[in-house]
């Protein structure tokens, strides 16, 4: 009996010692492979879609009709570096907004592929 409990011991010990040596590695390549899943599921689509923002928005001229984030529809008028001016509704009230504040351009043509 006593034999047995020793070679069960010894055995688990050295299972232990090849596991503790190889843990640092598997550690650390599950932490490279979290940080590559999360670079490309999370971080790079949303700079592809901040990139896209900002073309749309460097691309606005007068005449265009647009969309704000806060639901404003209007027609642009004058575009200065950041700022724009729209024309609203039958009366022709004009708004100065940010350039950042336009969510969509209307009227632009459809991107081609």
């Amino acid at each position: 009996m006593l034999t047995v409990f020793a070679e069960e011991t010894g055995a688990s010990t050295e299972t232990a010692q090849t596991s503790f040596l190889a843990s640092p590695w598997v550690t650390i390549i599950m932490l490279v492979a979290m940080v590559a899943i999360f670079y490309f599921l999370i971080i790079r689509p949303q700079k592809k879609q901040e990139k896209k923002t900002a073309e749309m928005r460097s691309a606005i001229k007068a005449g265009d009709e647009v969309v704000t984030i806060g639901g404003i529809i209007g027609t642009v008028v004058i575009v200065r570096d950041d700022k724009i001016m729209i024309e609203t509704g039958n009366d022709k009230t004009k708004l100065t907004i940010l350039k950042s504040s336009v969510r969509e351009i209307l009227n632009a043509e459809p991107e081609e592929k």
